[in-house]
């Protein structure tokens, strides 16, 4: 899988901003263009780490969930961690 395209990178720091300030959640000292850096980062390091991810799935997991199911699985893994604070 490859890396968004410039316009879906920007596709999502624009929806996660909009987000972010509608739950009040400020940003500090960021600009833009600092946010769009960090997702354009955040989006290199996925697809740098995508078959390292996979490998570390146990079977059957690994050859039977979908790309997508993965993506969601590890979406909820990061999600609940940062909420418990692991």
């Amino acid at each position: 899988m490859a890396v968004l395209s410039t316009t879906d990178r920007a596709v999502v720091s624009q929806g996660l901003q909009s987000d972010l300030s509608a739950a009040r959640e400020a940003l500090g000292a960021m600009t833009k263009a600092d946010f769009q850096a960090a997702v354009d980062a955040a989006d290199t390091w996925a697809d740098s780490n995508a078959s390292s991810f996979n490998l570390a799935l146990p079977q059957p997991a690994r050859s039977v969930l979908t790309a997508a199911q993965k993506s969601r699985l590890l979406e909820a893994v990061i999600r609940r961690r940062w909420i418990v604070g692991a």
